[in-house]
């Protein structure tokens, strides 16, 4: 660990010698060390201004190297620091070669604290981080967690306790569902919910609200302001190490997300993924409206909406949920409980119960493996 810190301090203090840039890979995963190293040719020669080239989590199956400068390191962990009421010491419990692990780990170091660890190699555990918080000597202490845990957190009483006497615990990798964030308020954990990326150095929008130096742009809005999402600022990477003219960089300072959003009064509500929307009978569904809807049923823990080959409709919409406890969720009460919010033709035609979803990166649902998986359930759908 200590050698992974000492490059990550010269990450965020600067590279100003020229000296080589570094690729943050999994240490316990040879196949996928060699896979990134590959395809970001860890071999060949990088503009010194870069610090770090940090992997997407690859919805494609093809990582994307955000190449970041320690510019726009700093500048992202400044203004976290400056949203969050100052800086302080934070506690990981996230992959640290993912974007939000790494910017943990950056964000400790730049106010001057030694990050605490704790290790989710084969698992989240709640003892740990009641441990780890426990550890933590800053004055001000934060960490950042992805919704699966936090539902851990909230299923565990000295877990919740110990986070609830933090100053900030961000919440992304994922969308957080309503109902798990007002849980988690009630019991006075300081949840900030976050949007970003690894192109904008992890999270850059703060319940709703752009970081100081960050500009939010909705691209070719529709009648009801919903948009592509455009990113500015000094935390925008530049460009990516291995798809050097990608579009989404075509504007020089600005990333081009594929998530549709709006703006209301300068307060940024994402609504899904451009390149996840489903064409169904001539109507397009965005799967994470769909999953809002139903995540609104108290039977229903989690879910995920995808879209299926059907030769009539060219995709039917289907969903798969995870059951709360006690619940007894069915195709029928699904779809009365979307019909009501949101028409018929959004309703998913097929409820397929399970015990969990597959999940992909830092937390994010896998909704190609989904898809993939859904002709090999046995189980009935309900």
């Amino acid at each position: 660990m200590l050698d992974a810190l000492d490059f990550l301090a010269e990450a965020v203090v600067g590279v100003a010698d020229g000296s080589d840039a570094h690729l943050p890979v999994p240490a316990d995963d040879a196949g996928e060390t060699r896979r990134l190293a590959d395809a970001m040719a860890v071999d060949t020669d990088i503009d010194p201004d870069i610090a770090m080239v940090v992997s997407t989590s690859g919805t494609t199956g093809t990582p994307k190297g955000a190449q970041l400068t320690s510019t726009a390191l700093r500048a992202s962990a400044t203004a976290t620091h400056r949203h969050l009421g100052g800086p302080g010491g934070w506690l990981l419990a996230l992959p640290g070669h993912h974007i939000a692990g790494l910017q943990v780990l950056l964000r400790s170091i730049a106010s001057g604290y030694e990050p605490v660890v704790i290790d989710v190699s084969v698992g989240f555990d709640p003892d740990d981080l009641v441990t780890g918080l426990e550890r933590m000597g800053a004055p001000r202490r934060y960490t950042s967690l992805v919704p699966t845990q936090l539902i851990k957190v909230l299923d565990h009483p000295r877990a919740t306790a110990a986070l609830a006497e933090t100053d900030g615990v961000l919440v992304g990798g994922a969308a957080t569902p309503v109902a798990l964030r007002e849980r988690a308020i009630a019991t006075g954990i300081p949840i900030v919910r976050t949007y970003g990326m690894s192109e904008t150095c992890g999270g850059s929008v703060y319940d709703g609200i752009p970081l100081d130096g960050v500009d939010v742009t909705i691209l070719s809005p529709d009648a009801d302001g919903v948009g592509r999402v455009s990113l500015g600022g000094a935390v925008v990477a530049s460009g990516y190490r291995n798809l050097p003219d990608h579009a989404a960089f075509a504007d020089p300072g600005r990333f081009r997300t594929d998530d549709l959003g709006r703006l209301d009064d300068g307060v940024l509500t994402v609504v899904g993924r451009a390149d996840e929307a489903i064409s169904t009978g001539g109507l397009t569904v965005v799967p994470q409206v769909v999953e809002a809807a139903i995540l609104s049923d108290p039977a229903v823990a989690d879910c995920a909406v995808v879209g299926l080959p059907d030769a009539r409709l060219g995709a039917r919409v289907v969903a798969a949920v995870v059951a709360a406890a006690g619940g007894e969720p069915s195709t029928e009460s699904v779809r009365a409980t979307v019909t009501d919010r949101l028409g018929g033709l959004a309703a998913p035609r097929e409820v397929l119960v399970v015990s969990e979803l597959p999940r992909r990166g830092p937390g994010k649902v896998d909704r190609r493996a989904l898809v993939a998986q859904w002709a090999g359930y046995s189980q009935p759908f309900r």
